[in-house]
């Protein structure tokens, strides 16, 4: 198992390399349909397996678009991984969804919408 300053090294350098690839690598139409952004990389302890969290600005139907064309290419990320970072094993990479940037979004529109008149002042309490 290795320690967690390797495991956080490792899962930065790959952040760093899917980005490099997302923006010249990766070919397939589906994965321009959205703008993806990594967010984070979560590698297991083992360095045997990442999760890539992605965030995918667009539409509904740009977004599964997006996604599918990110998890048919995984392959391809995966043996591009192998040829630019020298580990022992590449690790299996999953991409998955993370929407927490557009609740955020969400959050900060309803906050935005209150009024001063909404909120009560200290003399009417």
């Amino acid at each position: 198992m290795a320690n967690s300053r390797r495991v956080e090294k490792v899962s930065s350098l790959i952040r760093k390399e899917i980005s490099q690839m997302l923006i010249s690598g990766i070919k397939d139409d589906r994965v321009g349909a959205g703008m993806v952004s990594i967010l984070d990389v979560e590698m297991s302890g083992d360095l045997q397996h990442a999760k890539v969290f992605v965030s995918i600005y667009g539409t509904p139907e740009a977004k599964a678009e997006t996604m599918e064309g990110l998890k048919a290419c995984t392959p391809f990320v995966r043996r591009e991984l192998g040829h630019r970072i020298r580990l022992r094993h590449t690790p299996e990479i999953r991409f998955v969804h993370d929407s927490s940037l557009e609740k955020g979004d969400q959050i900060i529109d309803l906050i935005n919408r209150i009024t001063p008149h909404d909120i009560p002042s200290a003399e009417e309490e």
